[in-house]
C-alpha cells in the first residue's frame, strides 16, 4: 500500500475488542491498532525487536521489570527476548507498532 492516512484507515476485527490493519513486507511489519477500554494481553516475548508509539488514549506496558502508563506521543521499545505484556485501562488506545521480521 504504502501510505496510510491513521483518520480515515479501515481496520480489521483482529480479536474482540482489537481492530488493526497490518503492513508486511519482506523484513518489517507496521500494524495501527484500535484496542478497547479494559483489554489485555498475556505475557510473552519474541525473537524480534518490537516498537511503536500511542497515538490516541492510554496503554499500560509491561517490559522486564519496568511498567508504564504510556499516552499519546509517547513510544515503546521491546528489545527480542524480553517479556512483556499491556492492557488499556478505562479507555481505549490507538498505537502503532514495528516489527522485524525474522527470516
Amino acid at each position: 500500500m504504502g501510505f496510510w492516512n491513521l483518520k480515515e484507515l479501515a481496520l480489521d476485527e483482529f480479536r474482540p475488542g482489537i481492530w488493526s490493519k497490518v503492513e508486511s513486507g519482506a523484513n518489517l511489519a507496521m500494524a495501527f491498532m484500535e484496542i478497547s477500554a479494559n483489554k489485555e494481553g498475556a505475557t510473552h516475548d519474541h525473537p524480534f525487536d518490537q516498537c511503536g508509539i500511542v497515538i490516541e488514549g492510554e496503554i499500560e506496558m509491561s517490559i522486564g521489570e519496568e511498567k508504564r502508563l504510556l499516552k499519546p506521543m509517547e513510544t515503546y521499545f521491546i528489545p527480542a527476548g524480553t517479556s512483556h505484556d499491556w492492557k488499556t485501562p478505562a479507555s481505549p488506545a490507538k498505537i502503532l507498532d514495528v516489527v522485524i521480521k525474522q527470516g
